[in-house]
């Protein structure tokens, strides 16, 4: 029996559990590094033939869970994650670091990227050229306002707000690096640009005349639904590379950047 048949068949003993746990991306990460964890140090201690250093084990476990991760078709950026998760812990400890060096590291990355976990949207940053695509969609002649949902670092409301001083325009990042950065980014070059610290699923949706979003495929759909509850007749919503299921977007724009992204846009 080849790998993949196998895999299938073992994934299918534990599909219930998963289905169970598929609203968490954090609670299947982990059961698929416990799985893989024992079932791993189990080969090492009862097969005398596996030969293998500590460190060798931890990047088959690596492996494993990542090729896991993959076919159970988890967001990309897991897949690295499980692959250093377990043999990066081997390394560190092989070096002896103290602990809090562990400990700032991990609060620096909840600082830098929030909730990630839950919400199931990464730190991505709109491209230069996405800004300036944006920025030409928009009203030349009179005023409007914009909102970007999960604005990161401010670099798309920085630059568009600068050649476009008849909008309004608003960022709402929950992230608190980010965050800072975009509030300071912002104060220093656009007087007509705002940023708000929060969540923006509980901001209201209905005073603008266009909202951008760059999120990630996950809540597309939540956002259409809050785009159809809240948003003006005539106002338009633009997503950056994330199409909405089963909603054909009125205009498609390639933008031709280094992440070959498109802008999607509906009109409400």
């Amino acid at each position: 029996m080849g790998l993949d048949p196998m895999l299938s068949n073992f994934l299918s003993w534990y599909r219930p559990l998963l289905i169970s746990l598929q609203r968490s991306s954090l609670l299947v990460a982990l059961f698929i590094q416990l799985l893989t964890l024992f079932t791993i140090s189990l080969l090492g201690i009862t097969l005398p033939i596996v030969t293998l250093s500590i460190f060798e084990l931890a990047v088959l476990q690596g492996i494993s869970a990542a090729i896991i991760s993959h076919k159970l078709k988890m967001p990309i950026w897991w897949v690295p994650i499980h692959l250093i998760f377990i043999p990066a812990i081997i390394t560190t400890l092989a070096l002896t670091l103290s602990p809090l060096w562990f400990c700032g590291a991990f609060f620096i990355l909840i600082l830098m990227f929030g909730k990630t976990y839950q919400t199931k949207v990464p730190l991505y940053l709109s491209s230069h050229k996405a800004a300036s695509v944006l920025a030409s969609l928009l009203p030349k002649h009179k005023d409007f306002s914009l909102i970007d949902l999960g604005c990161g670092c401010g670099g798309l409301l920085a630059h568009i707000s600068k050649i476009q001083p008849k909008g309004n325009f608003f960022g709402v990042e929950a992230a608190p690096i980010p965050f800072l950065l975009s509030k300071l980014r912002t104060m220093a070059n656009s007087s007509n640009c705002r940023i708000q610290w929060g969540d923006f699923w509980k901001h209201d949706l209905s005073p603008y005349d266009v909202v951008y979003a760059y999120l990630s495929p996950a809540p597309m759909e939540s956002l259409w639904d809050k785009a159809c509850k809240e948003m003006r007749p005539g106002s338009i919503l633009i997503s950056n590379s994330f199409i909405i299921p089963g909603v054909k977007p009125e205009k498609c724009l390639k933008l031709n950047d280094l992440t070959d992204s498109t802008l999607y846009l509906w009109r409400i």
